[in-house]
């Protein structure tokens, strides 16, 4: 069996890149949560080729595959004895227990994101969301909302016809009434009424806060003491 290292906890996030200054800075962590459904993981994955230095991170999970799955592609798809012996180590930065499936985020992998410099998307319910708060102050909650409930029984139903019954499918509306009680734990909210409008309100926060003092302030600092220095 494959070992795992526990990894510390410490602030995970500081910035992301070098700046012009030269100044090396951690990556930055964003967490999206979202009620299943909502369409958090299309959103994301449309995200990412639009934000050079932008990753989304794959979390581990011990259910199986669907339709059109790939394991290492959607998740990285393990048994539940192999999850369960991870996380039991201290392999995962989060995990949680969702509908009966577990769900976990490699604390060693995301660590080697953000010391290299690149800005990480976890995609997380908000058990994880809350793990992940108390282990880094600095990482960036955003909360995506379907517009209406209709809304989003109606994705719901459209996305889980094949594989949910209908006492599971009203399991996962009640937890959905649930999860945005959430809501005020988070630092944005956006609302998915049409998928590029959203996915440019997503765009526009991560550039937003590469440009705050938070990440960019240390760059700026070093700048403005060269530029003291020159004078």
């Amino acid at each position: 069996m494959r070992s795992f290292t526990a990894v510390s906890v410490k602030p995970l996030s500081s910035g992301g890149g070098n700046g012009a200054s030269g100044v090396q800075r951690k990556g930055s962590l964003f967490v999206v949560s979202a009620p299943s459904g909502t369409g958090k993981t299309t959103l994301v994955k449309t995200l990412i080729p639009r934000v050079p230095g932008l990753e989304m991170s794959r979390s581990y999970t011990s259910r199986p595959p669907r339709p059109g799955e790939r394991d290492g592609v959607e998740y990285h798809f393990i048994s539940r004895d192999r999850f369960e012996s991870m996380r039991d180590v201290g392999a995962f930065l989060e995990w949680a227990d969702v509908f009966g499936c577990l769900y976990g985020t490699s604390a060693i992998d995301t660590r080697r994101h953000l010391d290299a410099g690149r800005d990480l998307v976890l995609v997380i319910d908000v058990q994880g969301a809350s793990q992940i708060r108390r282990l880094d102050g600095g990482a960036v909650g955003i909360f995506v909302l379907p517009p209406s409930p209709a809304v989003l029984e109606a994705r719901l139903r459209q996305r889980s016809r094949d594989h949910l019954t209908e006492e599971e499918l009203r399991r996962r509306l009640a937890m959905a009434r649930r999860e945005v009680e959430r809501l005020a734990d988070y630092d944005y909210v956006v609302v998915n009424d049409a998928i590029d409008d959203c996915v440019e309100q997503l765009r526009c926060i991560v550039l937003a806060e590469r440009a705050s003092m938070r990440v960019a302030g240390p760059a700026g600092k070093a700048i403005v003491r060269a530029i003291r220095d020159a004078g």
